[in-house]
């Protein structure tokens, strides 16, 4: 390396991992670029709530530059990375290769179908902005639909919401939408049975979001039962068909709206880059979350598979945010020639929300339920959002749904239809069984059927806005 030049840092991903490992090299003697897709930051844990229609989109996302604005030594780069050059020790993006001298690769995860037929043509996911705002979009537009047709609704699925994965987005997103069915929906479609709505939770496993102890399992499956969630543990998806699900015992379910929450996998970036993976996308790293033979590259968060004890740590924003930054020091060890360190993970608990009251809570040995643990969930998720904007805004809709019981996103926008072959209730006509997207029932010219509407934890100085802006 050039002397007399600064190390180039490149960051592959603006989520918890590429956010925090950027702050951490802000003020060191390095160019750090930042890399990512998308211009903003989304604050995934709350991503469920747009598309339940609690909070705006713009409420969860902030401007990756603007998070940067006093920190002249991080710079950021729009654009799509498709692989990487080893040799010439550049990433490859579709506009010009950007050349490191150090890499951190934290480009986060997409949904894991596990090879399940039908699940990327008709499963809707919860993973990005866009989803989110198409799930929503959809699900209003369900309504919308039953309005117009009330007589063909039962038989059809087209108010049947199966969500298929039983972690804690699962979780969290059928508890919102149940909120959302059985409050502001009853008074907006007045003409609707709501006896025909249903809500099913699939989950594989004998238990919900088996990661957390037994007393918040058992507690959160009560309480979505109580909230008029269909819970079926050990329901194995077979197969998502344009129709509903079919899973492994036989039986079928019809729905027009299969929401995929089962898995997650390291974004295949890495992989097709030529850096070994495991059968989930994630790379193994060393203790020093290098990845083997590459000491100037490493990879953290969800693209990482960091083994604790001989057990894999999961994929949540903690893991992200603490190996990050542990890959920033190592890189600046590196940079002043000194030996990295084995990254030590400090487990700070985990929680979920099911829902208005309840929530469930493990830190360290002890779990709490209830109201209590909502509240800790409320205050924590707030203080961790990116900018003083986005949290007095979701200050003021939490508060405005849980007194008034009313949530304002409730309307379809953008309205554009785009193609595809997945579902949409937004039709002049209520799809029947045996329709099939571009089949003989389809309706002519225009939109098919089946076509969709479109649509961490941890804290920074002020000087890099992670906590001011």
């Amino acid at each position: 390396m050039n002397r007399m030049r600064k190390p180039r840092v490149v960051i592959v991903g603006a989520g918890f991992a590429g956010l925090w490992a950027a702050r951490s090299l802000a003020k060191e003697w390095a160019d750090v670029t930042l890399v990512d897709r998308n211009n903003y930051h989304t604050f995934l844990a709350l991503l469920y709530q747009v598309a339940s229609a609690e909070l705006e989109p713009e409420d969860i996302a902030y401007p990756v530059r603007s998070i940067f604005w006093e920190c002249p030594g991080v710079a950021f780069a729009l654009a799509e990375v498709t692989g990487i050059d080893f040799a010439k020790k550049s990433v490859l993006t579709d506009g010009r290769p950007i050349p490191y001298d150090y890499l951190i690769l934290a480009a986060g995860s997409v949904p894991h179908t596990f090879g399940i037929p039908g699940t990327d043509s008709h499963a809707y996911n919860l993973k990005t902005l866009e989803e989110a705002v198409l799930l929503k979009n959809h699900i209003i537009c369900c309504f919308e639909q039953a309005a117009r047709s009330p007589d063909t609704v039962r038989g059809t699925g087209i108010l049947t919401f199966a969500i298929a994965g039983g972690g804690a987005t699962g979780v969290e997103y059928a508890g919102a939408l149940s909120e959302l069915v059985h409050g502001p929906l009853t008074r907006d479609y007045r003409t609707v049975d709501f006896r025909a709505v249903r809500i099913v939770l699939l989950e594989a496993s004998d238990r919900l979001v088996a990661h957390m102890p037994g007393t918040v399992c058992d507690y959160a499956a009560r309480r979505l039962r109580k909230m008029g969630v269909e819970v079926r543990l050990g329901a194995k998806v077979a197969e998502v068909t344009p129709g509903g699900v079919r899973l492994e015992d036989g039986s079928e379910i019809p729905s027009r709206t299969v929401v995929w929450t089962a898995g997650v996998r390291g974004e295949p970036v890495a992989g097709l880059s030529g850096l070994p993976t495991e059968r989930d996308g994630r790379v193994p790293v060393l203790p020093t979350l290098q990845v083997p033979g590459r000491p100037e590259i490493y990879a953290v968060g969800d693209l990482a598979s960091i083994r604790d004890r001989e057990a894999r740590l999961p994929m949540v924003a903690q893991v992200a945010i603490q190996s990050a930054i542990a890959a920033a020091g190592n890189i600046v060890r590196q940079i002043k020639g000194d030996p990295p360190q084995p990254f030590a993970y400090r487990d700070r608990g985990m929680m979920i929300a099911i829902g208005r009251n309840a929530a469930g809570a493990a830190i360290g040995s002890s779990t709490y339920t209830g109201f209590f643990a909502w509240i800790l969930w409320l205050v924590i998720h707030l203080f961790n959002l990116i900018g003083f904007r986005n949290r007095i805004m979701v200050l003021v809709n939490w508060a405005w749904d849980y007194l008034l019981y009313e949530r304002a996103v409730r309307f379809v926008f953008p309205k554009k239809m785009a193609p595809g072959p997945k579902s949409a209730a937004c039709t002049t006509e209520v799809p029947q069984a045996g329709d099939r997207p571009g089949g003989e029932n389809d309706a002519g010219p225009g939109p098919a059927p089946f076509s969709r509407w479109t649509g961490q934890t941890g804290t920074g100085p002020a000087s890099c806005g992670l906590t001011t802006k």
